[in-house]
Parts: structure tokens; C-alpha cells; sequence
């Protein structure tokens, strides 16, 4: 505020100033603008979205091709085991199976039915609520079927229906609380209540797992794996009769599970199964656990979760309106009728649509247990469904505080990342300790994909556009390292340069830096020649989150195009890097007359670690690193359950083999300086928690 004291020529003189300033940086951020309004029929900041969604339509072209190509049972059956490999090594693979400890807590006698509260360890001290719903009118063994839960608060309470359908028809039924929803919350406040549930908690807990080589549906399909450990070793239940059915994220699991778990006999997944290619089209990547690393280069699609387990038999259950949109569901039904078709099985995939939306709805339960009935049971007749009263949220609970992570000695998820973590620490430590530099950053190489300076393009490099100020230039250029993507950059170059240049790279834009008087202009009045830079999704071309804008809160704007490079099996992490060495190439070289200059690269908040890693892996290429306000280590961010913003810069299972700190200790010493550190929720390192 303007000091109240001042005499009013004065103030309005100040006002006035404060009045030209604010209008001067307006014009030099606009006059340092460089890309076109489009870029061909787009703008800037859609070239992004399109290019990723390029990629993926390219991987979906090069699935479809390697699918029609299935002729034999032999091939057929050869390619679901290689799918299958490569699901299982993607998730990190499993634990070992540890006791289950299961205990029933509660029982409830029901017209036609009984329903148990069951307590189990799916991993030591890591527990798992369920509802089991045994027949009363039939007698054991009878079949059993896991109800995976889909996206609902109260997690099992909230699909009891099915299962007492399931019971009153002949079957046992266990539905389970999924971690992050019902009793399963991971993160609780100092009153015992969730600070995270649902597909949001999936997200956070994403973030870290990737780091680790794993997934959020590392830990749900272990979980759902212990729950048929825990169904089929029931003396009730028959366990050659197992079946397995689930709405929504329950479809989620319930379709890996039937690829994974040969237990599993007859299955049907709804409201989930559609296409890949409507899927991106119609509402995008959706949370965590739904997303594969690396499936889509891979070739795995939404119909080989099907296809894995031909030719056992398959329903799929889909809604007319459903968002999981209808015409990739018979697209994929379609793969997988002509796939049963030539293994000589055609009966045993079929798909039934109800005119509803989203949602388990009564045609599909009926469809779904009427299935079960026909390929568990011998039994092919009409199925109804009477009016049914359920358990209250309250009445359904098998905890005493209504979470379990209150029971004594409880573990969550993030405790077994943590410990995981704790464990790959002491092997990266010997890793690095007795590898030499150059076998040491190889493994670098080969976790994150980033190629060698040999191996990147020399891009195209238009000059469009010239701004004189005193004692410098600034040349507007766009880098075109390939086909789709345009760098925007601006070269500051001084009448007398110094031998070092640098290569700015701040987070905010290239401009953030870049008016007179600001943090480039001091660089460039010292003789050096800057080049700052927008890597691919910053500035310029950075780009609004179009969906979910509250996974973008913390996952950050960029959320939906890294989830699909994470299927793609690559990352905006390695993209930047690549970025960042061909702009520093051109700079080292930039009116070099007898041999290319000393580059030093300046790189703020997300853009830190992928000049880390460039730095790192061309040691040769860049001869030092300011890092100003970036997160210091990887295995913060697995410790940080409210990590903001890391999700960019993730490279999956990273930690096997390296954290940050290793490429900063890789450097020459004093090469590196580090400015203003952050932990990964945003805050300095060196200010004390609150």
C-alpha cells in the first residue's frame, strides 16, 4: 500500500511509475513472445495434447496390426503369455504369501442368506475389511465369487447387492473394501477421519509407487489375489469354482484380475471395459491404478485383459450411457468374439448393454449372476431380483473405530513403500559405490530412456524476429527437433561475449527471466551468451488441463499427457532432457571459432530434474548446473504423501537403480550449485515444518 504520509503530487507521481512499470513488463513479455498464434491448424499450447495423442494412435495401429495377425491357438495362447509376463513385471511383481490371519468379527443371519465380517492381512499387518454372503438354501461346496468394489465412499457396504444376489442364487460372495475407500483410508487426521479417499488417495499414492517400479494396482490386485486366497480356502467353498464380478473400478480390477489369476473360471467386468482409442478420445486416462506402464508401445490393450484369459469364459457387462464409452466396449467385445471364435470356443465371451448409465445397475447383476450360474453351476435359467434391504454403512463395518488403520500395529501402503524404498537405498548406496561413472550412468540411460547427444536430431532452427536492447541482442528462434514440436527460444547475445554461455531454463517461460533489469539481463551485462529456452509443455506451449482439473492441483496441468507418455513408455522427464541437450549443442557451438563453449545451464522448480539428469548423462556437453527452488530426492517424494506437482518428472521404478543425489554426486565437485531446495509438497527445505 502507498504510504499515506506522502504529499499527493508524489503519490501520484508513484502511482504513475508503478503505472509504467506494470505496462512495461506487459510489453516485454509481449514483445518476447515467438510462436505463431497456430502451429499449422493448432495453437501452442495444444501441441502437446496433439502430439502425445499422435504417439498413442500410432501404438494403437501397431497393436491392431499384431492382433490380426492371430491366426492359430498357438499364437494365440503364445502372445496372452508374453502379455501376461509383461503384466505381472510392469506391477513390480507380487510379494510372497505371508499368513492371511484372517479372523470373522461378526455374523449376521439374513433372509436367505448369511452374511460374515471378515478381518485379513493381504501383507503383514496390512488389513483388509470384507463382507462374505453365504447361502442358507444350498448345500457346500458351493461356487465362490470376489466382488471387487468400485469407486464408491463406503467402499463394500455400498455393493451388497450384488453379492446377496450372488448368495441367494447358489454362491458365495466376498466383496472387500479396496484401499483409500470404506474402512481402508490410508491417511487420517488427528480425529480419526480420512484426509484423502478414493480416486484422488489412488493418485498420491501413484506418484510414489512408480518411482519404485510399481503401481497403485500393485498393491489392488494383491490385495484382490488374497481375497480369492482367502474365498477359495473356505471349507464352504468349492475352489476349482471360483468367479469374479465388479462395477466400475471393481471392473477395473475385476478385468486384471481375470488376466492374471487363473483361479478365476468365469468372470464379468462392468462399466470399465471399452477401447483404448475411445477411451482418449471420449473422457481420457482416468486414476492411477488404471494405467499401465509402458502397455500401449507394448501393444496391451483394454481386450487383452480378455484375451489373456482365453478361452475361459468372459462377460462383459456395459450401460447404453455409460462414460466408459459403448462403441469401444464392442469394439473390444468384437476382438474378443473373433479370438474365442478361432480357439473353437465362441459361446464363452458375450456382452449384454443395459439402456442406463454408468453404474451396476439391476439388469446387469442379473446378467452378471445369471452367468456365473451357467458356467459354475450347469445352471442356465431366468434370474430375478426382489427388492433387497442392505447393511447401513455403520452396520457393515468390521472395525471397532471404523478404520484400519486405528487397529494396533497397522500398516498402510505408504509404510510398504517406504520400507521398500528404505531397502533399495542400501542397494543403490552399494550400486554406486563399487560401479564405475560410466557403467553406473549407463543404467541411468536405460531406466529413463534419455539417448545419447550422438543420437538426438540436429533440429531445424528458424530465426523469426530480432529485439535490440542496450548492450545486447535478443534473437527470437524456434527449435523443430521433430516432427510436431516447436521450442521456443530466445538468444541474448552481448557486443563482447565471455567464453561461457547459458542455458536458462525457467519454469514460469522463458520470459519470466527476461525483461530489463531482470535475472538474464544481469547474466548477459556479464558477458555471457543466454539462451533460455521453452522445453516441450512449458511457456509458451504449455497447455490448461481440459480434464479432471482437480487431479491437476496436484499431479500438475500436464497430468493427462504424462499419464499417456507413462503408457507409451516414456516421460516428460526424458523429453526435456533430450530438449535441453540439443538446445545446450547449439549453444556450445553458437559463433564458436576454435572450439565449442562451456555451457552452464540454469534451471528452476519442475524443469530442475530433467537438467539434472542432462547434466548428468553429458557431463562433457554442459560444464555446470545452478538448480534453483527443485526437489532434492525421489525417495522424499515416495515419503510425501502430499508430493505437489512431482508427477511430471516420475520415472518408473528409477529408485531400483539411482535418486537425484547420485547424479549430483556423479559431477565434478563444485559443478553443481543448488539454490533454495524444495520438498515435494512445495515448501523449503530449510523452513521448519509449521
Amino acid at each position: 500500500m502507498l504510504n499515506c504520509s506522502l504529499p499527493p503530487m508524489r503519490a501520484c507521481a508513484l502511482l504513475l511509475l508503478i503505472g509504467c512499470a506494470l505496462s512495461s513488463s506487459a510489453l516485454a513479455a509481449d514483445e518476447l513472445a515467438v510462436l505463431p498464434e497456430t502451429i499449422g491448424d493448432r495453437a501452442p499450447s495444444a501441441m502437446m495434447p496433439h502430439y502425445i495423442s499422435m504417439k498413442v494412435h500410432e501404438a494403437l495401429a501397431r497393436r491392431k496390426a499384431k492382433y490380426e495377425e492371430l491366426k492359430t491357438p498357438e499364437d494365440i495362447f503364445a502372445r496372452a503369455r508374453k502379455m501376461r509376463e509383461f503384466f505381472v513385471e510392469q506391477l513390480g511383481g507380487f510379494p510372497e504369501r505371508t499368513p492371511l490371519n484372517a479372523r470373522v468379527v461378526d455374523r449376521i443371519e439374513r433372509d436367505g442368506y448369511r452374511i460374515e465380517k471378515i478381518l485379513f492381512e493381504s501383507q503383514p499387518r496390512l488389513f483388509v475389511t470384507a463382507l462374505l454372503f453365504l447361502p442358507v438354501e444350498t448345500e457346500p461346496p458351493y461356487p465362490g465369487v470376489l466382488v471387487p468394489c468400485g469407486h464408491t465412499g463406503n467402499g463394500k457396504a455400498g455393493y451388497q447387492h450384488i453379492a446377496i444376489l450372488l448368495a441367494r442364487n447358489g454362491m458365495a460372495a466376498l466383496c472387500y473394501d479396496p484401499i483409500e475407500q470404506g474402512e481402508r483410508c490410508q491417511l487420517l487426521n488427528d480425529k480419526g477421519k480420512p484426509l484423502a479417499a478414493g480416486t484422488g488417495a489412488h493418485n498420491r499414492i501413484g506418484v510414489g509407487s512408480i518411482l519404485l517400479g510399481r503401481n497403485t494396482a500393485t498393491f489392488r490386485v494383491w490385495d484382490g489375489m488374497r481375497a480369492i486366497d482367502y474365498l477359495a480356502g473356505r471349507e464352504e467353498v468349492d475352489p476349482k469354482r471360483i468367479g469374479c464380478t465388479g462395477n466400475s473400478g471393481g471392473g477395473t480390477l475385476t478385468s486384471y484380475l481375470m488376466a492374471l489369476d487363473d483361479r478365476i473360471q468365469c468372470a464379468a467386468p462392468s462399466c470399465y471395459l471399452t477401447s483404448f482409442e475411445r477411451l482418449f478420445e471420449t473422457i481420457g486416462p482416468q486414476d492411477a491404478e488404471q494405467h499401465i506402464h509402458g502397455q500401449l508401445a507394448f501393444g496391451m490393450g483394454q481386450a487383452d485383459y480378455v484375451h489373456m484369459r482365453a478361452p475361459r469364459p468372459t462377460l462383459m457387462c456395459t450401460a447404453t450411457h455409460d462414460f466408459f464409452d459403448i462403441q469401444g466396449s464392442w469394439d473390444t467385445f468384437r476382438e474378443a468374439k473373433r479370438l474365442y471364435t478361432r480357439l473353437g470356443f465362441a459361446e464363452r465371451v458375450d456382452l449384454i448393454e443395459t439402456d442406463n448409465g454408468h453404474g451396476f445397475h439391476s439388469p446387469l447383476r442379473v446378467g452378471a449372476v445369471r452367468w456365473m450360474r451357467r458356467w459354475l453351476m450347469g445352471i442356465d435359467d431366468a434370474v430375478t431380483e426382489p427388492e433387497t434391504a442392505v447393511l447401513t454403512d455403520d452396520q457393515a463395518r468390521c472395525t471397532p473405530k471404523g478404520q484400519v488403520v486405528l487397529l494396533d500395529g497397522a500398516k498402510t501402503t505408504y509404510d510398504l513403500n517406504n520400507e521398500y524404498e528404505a531397502e533399495l537405498a542400501g542397494k543403490r548406496r552399494d550400486f554406486w559405490a563399487r560401479t564405475d561413472r560410466a557403467e553406473a550412468i549407463g543404467a541411468v540411460r536405460r531406466a529413463t530412456g534419455i539417448r545419447a547427444l550422438g543420437d538426438l536430431p540436429k533440429p531445424e532452427v528458424d530465426r523469426v524476429g530480432r529485439v535490440d536492447r542496450e548492450g545486447y541482442t535478443i534473437e527470437k528462434l524456434i527449435f523443430r527437433p521433430e516432427d510436431r514440436i516447436w521450442l521456443p527460444a530466445l538468444l541474448f547475445v552481448p557486443k563482447e561475449p565471455k567464453a561461457e554461455a547459458c542455458l536458462y531454463l525457467d519454469e514460469r517461460g522463458k520470459q519470466a527471466a527476461a525483461a530489463p533489469g531482470g535475472e538474464i539481463e544481469k547474466l548477459v551485462q556479464e558477458g555471457h551468451v543466454v539462451l533460455a529456452v521453452d522445453p516441450r509443455g512449458i511457456g509458451e506451449t504449455s497447455h490448461a488441463p481440459v480434464r479432471r482439473s482437480d487431479y491437476a492441483k496436484y499431479l500438475g496441468p500436464e497430468w493427462a499427457e504424462s499419464t499417456l507418455a507413462y503408457m507409451l513408455d516414456t516421460s516428460y522427464l526424458k523429453m526435456r532432457a533430450e530438449d535441453m541437450l540439443i538446445c545446450a549443442r547449439f549453444l556450445a557451438n553458437y559463433e564458436a571459432t576454435e572450439q565449442p563453449r562451456p555451457v552452464r545451464i540454469v534451471a528452476t522448480g519442475v524443469l530442475g530434474p530433467p537438467a539434472l539428469h542432462a547434466a548428468a548423462l553429458e557431463p562433457e556437453q554442459i560444464a555446470g548446473l545452478t538448480l534453483r527452488g527443485s526437489v532434492q530426492s525421489w525417495a522424499d517424494v515416495v515419503r510425501e504423501p502430499w508430493a505437489m506437482f512431482q508427477y511430471v518428472n516420475v520415472v518408473h521404478g528409477a529408485l531400483e537403480v539411482y535418486d537425484l543425489p547420485d547424479l549430483v554426486a556423479s559431477l565434478p565437485e563444485g559443478s553443481v550449485e543448488i539454490v533454495d531446495p524444495r520438498r515435494p509438497d512445495g515448501r523449503p527445505v530449510n523452513k521448519p515444518d509449521p
